[in-house]
């Protein structure tokens, strides 16, 4: 039986919604804090949180927007979303359920929008970031944050490697210079940039994943045959744990 990128990543997604709502990896962060410093100087009429995951970005983005609409491609995630926003009070946000490349919605609709820990997941990189900017008025700031390869072509196969092992709806950890190159071709003017390294503990990692055994034991046979340059740049752990480096750019829409 042959299935589709949407299919497998809806598969991965729909049944851990609710690990990605209560996951502390992805509810705090330096990344969500500088987010929460851009977004409450803006206070835009009406957000996107593209690509919302557990809707970290969404419930944050309520506090300081007058409508948030968040969007996921997994109908669980939506859902999971629509009642986290119910237990916390939050009354403007709603959810949409659609791939990043290809939005039901019209032309320069949003005056900002965030996208964090998506776009490793798009079938289309580029059709993604177009329709990004296609959904926001001009002028409009938008931020992404993502994981990124390292340039380097042997951290960036290891990276690559045990991110699939992981979890089979990854499609790729771009490069921050892929980031910064595709952004600008996509119509975005380029402004602060930011990275970070973020610890991820392996057991917690491969559970919020569900990663089968089988798969979890090649990661660690990966991460234990890795050359020293490999280990050392991902500072890489007797049980498994690791770094990874995170990048946020802020940008305009042009």
């Amino acid at each position: 039986m042959t299935r589709s990128h949407t299919t497998v990543v809806t598969e991965q997604f729909g049944p851990r919604a609710k690990a990605y709502v209560e996951s502390a990896v992805h509810a705090h962060g330096d990344d969500l804090d500088a987010l929460e410093t851009i977004i409450r100087a803006k206070s835009p009429a009406h957000a996107l949180d593209l690509g919302a995951g557990g809707g970290h970005v969404s419930y944050l983005m309520a506090r300081h927007a007058k409508a948030v609409t968040a969007s996921d491609l997994s109908p669980d995630m939506t859902a999971a979303i629509r009642a986290a926003a119910h237990e916390r009070d939050l009354t403007n946000i709603e959810t949409l359920e659609a791939p990043a490349e290809q939005l039901p919605i019209a032309d320069a609709t949003f005056d900002f929008l965030a996208c964090r820990y998506s776009a490793h997941h798009w079938r289309d990189f580029a059709a993604g970031l177009r329709e990004a900017r296609r959904v926001l008025k001009p002028g409009a700031t938008a931020i992404f944050i993502d994981a990124v390869a390292p340039g380097a072509a042997m951290l960036d196969t290891h990276l690559q490697a045990i991110e699939l092992l992981r979890d089979t709806s990854h499609a790729r950890n771009y490069t921050a210079g892929e980031w910064l190159g595709t952004l600008g071709r996509s119509g975005f003017a380029l402004g602060a940039c930011r990275t970070w390294r973020l610890r991820m503990d392996f057991t917690n990692w491969t559970a919020r994943m569900r990663t089968p055994v089988t798969n979890a034991r090649a990661i660690r046979a990966l991460q234990t045959a890795a050359s020293e340059e490999t280990r050392s740049h991902f500072a890489i752990e007797a049980d498994g744990s690791f770094l990874l480096d995170i990048l946020m750019v802020e940008t305009v829409a042009e």
